[in-house]
C-alpha cells in the first residue's frame, strides 16, 4: 500500500469541507480529503445551502453499488451536482438521464454507431487533426498543452455529429461554460447561473438548428441515428435528440483532453515520460492507468428511489447520492499502491467511465482518440518539461487542467 503521506492528511477537517464548492478543486484533486473520507466517513452527508444536500460516496465497493443498482439509484433526476434540488428537463429523454429498460432503447443505436469499427472511417482524419494540433510544439518553444488537448473533443465528435470545423471552437467554449460554469475562465460577470443559462441557450439552440438541418437533408451520422431512433413506439423528439447530442459533447469534453494533460503532468514530475514513450507494449495499459489516475469526470449523481443502505449507512428514499470517481479510483482496498502511476497496472477496473448499464457509451471512441494521441505524441517527442505554473479548472464535475505551459524536446 502507499497511502498519502501523513502530513497530507493532517488537519483535514471533514466537517468544514464543502465537496460541492468548485473552489475546492482549484489546486487539483483533493486526495487528502478523499482519503480521510474513505478512512473515516466513506458515506458522508454533505449539506448544500439552499439545495438540501447529498450523500458523498468515496469507497470503490460503495461506488459500484450505487452505479450498478439502477432500481435503487435512479438517474432520472439528474446526473450532475448542478442539478441538485432541480427538476431534470431531459428526464427519460436523454440516455444519461434515464433508467433501464428505456435507457437501453435510447442508448443502443448510439452505442452501435460509436464502436471502433463503426468510426474507423474517421480514424485517419482524426489522426491528421491530432498531428496538426501537435505542430506548434515542433519549433522547440514553450506552448500551452491544454490548447492542443482542448481541441481534441470536437476533432473527435465534430465529424460524427456533422458539425463544421469552423464551429468547433465556439462549441468547445459553450461546453466549457456548461461543465465549469464557476471557473474564472468561463464565468460571466453576471454570475454562475447566468453563465449556465447562456451556455445552455446558445448550445441547445445550435444543436436544435443542427437537428433541423439533418431532418431536411440526412447525412448518415450520429444526429440522423438519434433522429431515427424509436422508443416505445414513438420517435425521439427534436428536444430529446438535442439532449443526447449535448450529453455526448459533455462526456467527450472530460475524458479526451484531460486524461493526457494529467498523465503527462505526472510523467514530467516523476521523470518517467521515457518509461512510457519508449515502450509501445505499455500503450494500452498506460492509457487505462491514465484514465484511473485523472478520473476526469469527478462525480456522478443518483437519487435513491427507496430506503436503503450504503456501506451500512441508512439512506432515505429521495436522498441524493454522489459517487466521487477520483476517490474510488484511489481506494487502496482495490488498487495496490493507488497513489503510484503504474503504467503496467493489471487488473485495472477503474470507474472513470462509470459502471453498470450507464457505462460511458463513448468509451470506445475515447480510448481510440487517446491511443492515436499518445502514439503520435510519443513518435515525435523525446521529453517534456514544465515552463510555468499549472492551473486547474474550478469545477466539482470536470477534473482537469486549464493551463500547462511546457517545452518539448524532439526525437
Amino acid at each position: 500500500m502507499s497511502p498519502l503521506p501523513a502530513g497530507d492528511l493532517a488537519g483535514t477537517d471533514l466537517d468544514g469541507v464543502d465537496l460541492a464548492d468548485p473552489r475546492l478543486y482549484g489546486r487539483g484533486e483533493p486526495h487528502a480529503v478523499w482519503q480521510a473520507l474513505r478512512d473515516h466517513r466513506p458515506v458522508h452527508w454533505q449539506p448544500v445551502a439552499g439545495r438540501g444536500g447529498f450523500w458523498a460516496v468515496t469507497r470503490y465497493a460503495d461506488a459500484e453499488q450505487v452505479l450498478t443498482d439502477h432500481a435503487t439509484f435512479t438517474s432520472t433526476r439528474g446526473v450532475f451536482l448542478n442539478m441538485l434540488g432541480r427538476d431534470e428537463p431531459a428526464s427519460d429523454q436523454q440516455f444519461a438521464a434515464s433508467d433501464p429498460p428505456r435507457h437501453g432503447r435510447i442508448r443502443r443505436p448510439v452505442q452501435r454507431e460509436l464502436t471502433v469499427r463503426a468510426v474507423a472511417r474517421h480514424t485517419e482524419s482524426l489522426r491528421a487533426d491530432i498531428v496538426r494540433l501537435l505542430a506548434p510544439a515542433l519549433d522547440g518553444g514553450t506552448f500551452d498543452l491544454t490548447e492542443v488537448t482542448g481541441a481534441l473533443p470536437m476533432a473527435v465528435l465534430g465529424p460524427l455529429l456533422g458539425i463544421p470545423a469552423a464551429d468547433w471552437p465556439r462549441l468547445a467554449r459553450l461546453v466549457g461554460m456548461s461543465v465549469a460554469e464557476a471557473d474564472p475562465g468561463f464565468v460571466l460577470p453576471e454570475g454562475v447561473e447566468a453563465t449556465l443559462r447562456r451556455a445552455h441557450r446558445e448550445l441547445f439552440g445550435y444543436l436544435l438548428n443542427l437537428v433541423q438541418a439533418h431532418r431536411r437533408e440526412h447525412r448518415g451520422d450520429l444526429v440522423d441515428v438519434l433522429a431515427g431512433t424509436t422508443v416505445d413506439g414513438s420517435p425521439l423528439s427534436a428536444g430529446a435528440v438535442v439532449a443526447n447530442c449535448y450529453s455526448l459533447l459533455l462526456g467527450a469534453s472530460a475524458a479526451i483532453p484531460h486524461v493526457p494533460n494529467g498523465a503527462l503532468l505526472e510523467l514530467i514530475r516523476t521523470g518517467r515520460y521515457a518509461a512510457w514513450a519508449d515502450r509501445p507494449e505499455l500503450l494500452e495499459s498506460g492509457i487505462e492507468e491514465a484514465l484511473r489516475w485523472t478520473a476526469p469526470a469527478r462525480h456522478f449523481l443518483r437519487c435513491a428511489t427507496r430506503d436503503t443502505r450504503i456501506g451500512g449507512v441508512p439512506v432515505a428514499a429521495g436522498d441524493a447520492v454522489v459517487v466521487w470517481i477520483g476517490a474510488a479510483n484511489r481506494d487502496e482496498r482495490i488498487f495496490p499502491d493507488p497513489h503510484v502511476f503504474d503504467l503496467s497496472r493489471s487488473p485495472n477496473r477503474h470507474l472513470s467511465f462509470g459502471d453498470g448499464q450507464h457505462y460511458c457509451v463513448g468509451a470506445p471512441i475515447a480510448r481510440l482518440a487517446l491511443r492515436i494521441f499518445f502514439t503520435e505524441l510519443f513518435a515525435r517527442f523525446a521529453s517534456f518539461e514544465l515552463t510555468g505554473e499549472v492551473e486547474y479548472v474550478e469545477s466539482n464535475w470536470l477534473g482537469g487542467i486549464k493551463r500547462m505551459p511546457v517545452r518539448a524536446t524532439l526525437r
